[in-house]
């Protein structure tokens, strides 16, 4: 177990911000919820939009448990299965860096329009998972 840990350090690494960050989003969403005047805990208002911090922290957190599952399996499969560990690292790390600027961009940019800027670092994580599925899976399919 010690020599998984070892070899896969840099996409546990990687893993293990990806996990953090989602639980700071809950976190931040939490709060920006309870502080408003009139709320039910665990019902968003759906009147509001990207003006309100409370539908964009609300949003990122979805989000990001939307994609984890994406990330989080090929990852975990691509350990179990021998993956090469710096190209899977890489790609984590890659994603958990695009997640957070994906974070940042949508708590700091309440617009409607679209691409915005955190559309460009949504996609970026995206094509990453979507190579790491592929890799995996063609990993997987020759071993």
């Amino acid at each position: 177990m010690n020599e998984i840990l070892t070899e896969y350090s840099l996409a546990m690494q990687a893993l293990m911000l990806i996990f953090a960050t989602v639980m700071a989003q809950s976190v931040i969403a939490m709060i920006a919820h309870r502080k408003q005047q009139h709320y039910v805990p665990g019902v968003v208002n759906e009147k509001l939009g990207h003006e309100s911090f409370v539908f964009r922290s609300h949003r990122t957190f979805m989000n990001s448990l939307e994609n984890l599952p994406l990330l989080a399996g090929p990852a975990i499969i691509g350990i179990l299965s021998g993956f090469d560990p710096f190209k899977l690292g890489a790609i984590c790390w890659v994603y958990a860096v695009a997640r957070i600027l994906h974070m940042v961009l949508y708590y700091a940019i309440a617009t409607e329009k679209n691409p915005s800027p955190r559309s460009y670092f949504f996609s970026v994580a995206l094509l990453v998972n979507i190579a790491l599925i592929v890799m995996v899976f063609i990993h997987v399919l020759g071993a």
